[in-house]
């Protein structure tokens, strides 16, 4: 029997096929520098508000929501059909890309030279009364371009979306809805540069990461007119963030994790004295964060075979062994909370976060190395709904997984092999 979810794929690719038909045309725990590279956009849209290329100039009405991946590779960003794999788009853009959702399951950030820029993968759903409607265009790369020096960290929470300069300190803030018209941010800057990260809270406040160009030590809050409102210093090597239930925000440190939630910061210290966690995953619907768990302090690469699993609310973390390593594009979470990791056995390890344990094995593709370039393509996970997507770069492959019982359900050889993995929900 079908399953459920099987049957909306179903109805979804034949979606696609008649828009296809109608109109034919994704966080590392390594500091970095921007990588200069010179911009080309697709021929691809309509010139919209000035000048600005825009995708809504070939909308359609399709039938529902059209998901899509973005997909980055040496030389350009490609779009593909999250239903069938199939490539839809294929935009030139010279350089190393890095790709970030800005949370409306419609546009993304492209890191560029110069900031920020904005890319529409050209769907999306409007609300109707009762009802919505699902529109589809091509996407295209806009001009759109919100300046920084080293673009950094995109966060998306509660209806908003910060983005966050390395270079300069600068902090961002939109209203997440905003993307579509004409957006304008909400400019603050850290105290000074750093390789750092910002979240806007519930209440208007906003929590960002301190530190400097050679050392990061901590986070802050601050509220609307910049009143601190909590500081701590107690996070050596902060790096990467997460969001738990109860507006409960996790951060990595050197030596576990620092929480904030109701209003104050508290520490969670890892077992061992050196206990990295640089990378997480969260859920607003759940009190478990995923993390990686590095230990070894002068590694030039260390590839770890535990994660860790922090419970923010009795304020204790579990480390899982894995019996293989992964890497920083390895971690996500499932459509009940359950963790999810891509190690290098190619292999989806499934974890209750419950009970700290590896409840589930889903062998997806064949044994990969981590490179030692962070920036190198490395098989990556994204999870989107009840499905995981796993690329395989070194096979030019990509493949939708069931996270029910790990069947593969669809696989394509790509044009590219891909670096960065994201989607959008459209």
């Amino acid at each position: 029997m079908m399953k459920p979810h099987q049957a909306m794929l179903g109805s979804a690719v034949v979606a696609s096929a008649l828009l296809l038909g109608g109109c034919q045309p994704g966080d590392d725990d390594t500091d970095y520098d921007a990588v200069g590279q010179e911009e080309k956009t697709a021929e691809a849209g309509s010139e919209g508000k000035d000048g600005e290329k825009t995708g809504d100039g070939h909308a359609q009405e399709v039938a529902g929501s059209q998901p899509r991946l973005v997909t980055t590779y040496d030389g350009g960003i490609m779009t593909l059909d999250a239903t069938t794999l199939e490539v839809i788009d294929d935009t030139k853009l010279d350089g190393f890309n890095r790709l970030n959702p800005v949370g409306d399951d419609r546009h993304l950030m492209v890191s560029v030279a110069d900031g920020f820029r904005l890319f529409d993968a050209g769907v999306w759903t409007q609300p109707h009364g009762d009802h919505t409607h699902s529109y589809a265009a091509d996407p295209v790369l806009t001009d759109t371009v919100f300046d920084t020096e080293l673009p950094g960290h995109v966060v998306t929470h509660g209806g908003s979306t910060v983005l966050f300069g390395d270079g300069d300190g600068k902090i961002q803030t939109f209203d997440t809805d905003d993307f579509a018209d004409d957006p304008k941010p909400e400019v603050t800057e850290a105290d000074e540069p750093h390789h750092g990260v910002a979240v806007r809270l519930d209440d208007g406040s906003t929590l960002h990461t301190v530190g400097t160009e050679d050392e990061r030590s901590g986070a802050k809050v601050v509220d609307k007119d910049g009143k601190e409102i909590a500081h701590s210093e107690d996070c050596p090597g902060v790096h990467g963030e997460a969001a738990a239930k109860d507006e409960t925000i996790a951060l990595g440190c050197e030596d576990g994790i620092l929480l904030y939630k109701d209003g104050k910061f508290d520490k969670i210290d890892a077992p061992d004295d050196y206990g990295r966690i640089g990378n997480q995953a969260g859920s607003d619907d759940s009190r478990y964060v995923l993390g990686d768990y590095k230990v070894d302090k002068d590694a030039e690469l260390e590839r770890p075979e535990k994660v860790s699993v922090t419970d923010t609310k009795d304020g204790t973390l579990s480390l899982v062994d894995l019996d293989a390593s992964y890497s920083f594009r390895s971690l996500g979470r499932g459509p009940e909370g359950e963790g999810i990791v891509l190690t290098t056995d190619g292999t989806l390890t499934i974890i209750d976060p419950e009970s700290a344990e590896v409840t589930d094995e889903y062998p997806v593709i064949d044994k990969w190395k981590e490179p030692v370039e962070w920036q190198k393509a490395r098989p990556t996970l994204f999870v989107q709904g009840e499905v995981a997507y796993v690329s395989d770069p070194a096979k030019q492959s990509i493949h939708i997984v069931d996270l029910d019982d790990g069947e593969v359900m669809a696989s394509e050889k790509l044009p590219h092999a891909t670096n960065e993995l994201t989607g959008v929900a459209g």
